[in-house]
């Protein structure tokens, strides 16, 4: 399928699901695959905690069923807690995607709340190849954390990257069973930001989900397709309505370019590529256990730990084609 010329007519109709809200760009790790590129030195960013509440308030407005704070580690932000009340208060779902680094007595209590769930990344079974990865020490925090946050009920989900050549993504995997771990998913590198080896970041990186009921939020109210697609901005939260930005001009364009990328790769998927073409890792992060020719290559509910009604997508594993 080849793109038109025009992007399509706006409608004002933005169909937004779910909302990545990323806080911060300050995280105490800097991994080697961060997308974001976050570390110790990085900011919160030009949004204060009244520009969050009213960016959540427009959230609700537009009928989004969950949220997601992420980073940078969204830890670290002073207005955490606060958010997440207030994203609950206001009747969406909450996703906090934390590194389990360090949690205070006060965010286990909103963390505990119903509504909210924890995702976090976890890389080894041996801590030293843990570090090499992350740059710093946190193995034996992460654990403690993950363990925690299961004996006190809270929902969690656990994904692997899968970066190493000696990586025993297998091991990790049942490390994380015996602490207790029932949603375990597997994802590859993606050249996104810091993560960017041997070609620059482009759609070929993407899921196949970015800008299809969803959309990001950064620290400094850039508006992206996803969080992956940081070179694409679409508008700024600072400058105009969430609503505006979506249903205006660069929204159309860049999804408009998404669309056309992902049916190109669903019709090579009809063709019957092998597993080692594009997209054989999905929208839904590979589950090791999984064909990869029964993922569907165009699934629209890529947005981490949320579905819509109906719709049978969990995000960490494959499923069978709609």
């Amino acid at each position: 399928m080849t793109a038109t010329t025009e992007p399509p007519t706006a409608t004002g109709d933005t169909g937004l699901d779910f909302v990545w809200l990323e806080i911060t760009g300050k995280c105490q790790l800097e991994c080697i695959h961060c997308y974001a590129e976050s570390g110790p030195t990085r900011m919160h960013g030009a949004m204060e905690r009244m520009d969050w509440l009213g960016v959540i308030d427009q959230c609700a407005d537009l009928g989004v069923g969950m949220v997601q704070f992420i980073g940078g580690e969204p830890t670290l932000h002073p207005d955490l807690v606060v958010l997440v009340e207030y994203a609950l208060e206001r009747g969406m779902e909450v996703e906090v995607f934390s590194n389990l680094v360090h949690v205070s007595t006060r965010m286990w209590d909103a963390f505990t709340r119903p509504g909210v769930r924890l995702a976090c990344s976890w890389y080894s079974t041996d801590p030293a190849q843990h570090m090499l990865i992350t740059r710093r020490n946190t193995h034996a925090r992460t654990s403690a954390n993950i363990a925690k946050a299961l004996a006190h009920g809270v929902p969690l989900r656990v994904g692997i990257v899968g970066m190493l050549e000696d990586q025993n993504v297998a091991a990790a995997t049942a490390e994380l069973a015996v602490l207790g771990v029932a949603d375990v998913g597997v994802d590859h590198l993606r050249q996104v930001g810091r993560g960017i080896r041997d070609r620059d970041a482009t759609v070929a990186e993407l899921c196949g989900g970015c800008g299809d009921g969803v959309v990001a939020v950064g620290p400094d109210g850039a508006v992206w397709p996803c969080v992956f697609t940081r070179w694409m901005p679409v508008g700024n939260v600072q400058d105009a309505l969430l609503e505006g930005i979506l249903d205006g001009r660069a929204h159309a364009v860049a999804t408009q370019k998404l669309r056309a990328e992902f049916d190109r790769r669903t019709e090579s998927h009809a063709r019957g590529c092998g597993p080692d073409c594009e997209p054989s890792s999905k929208c839904n992060p590979m589950f090791p256990s999984c064909n990869p020719q029964a993922c569907n290559p165009h699934d629209k509910t890529c947005s981490p730990n949320y579905k819509k009604p109906g719709e049978t997508c969990n995000p960490w594993r494959c499923g069978p084609t709609k």
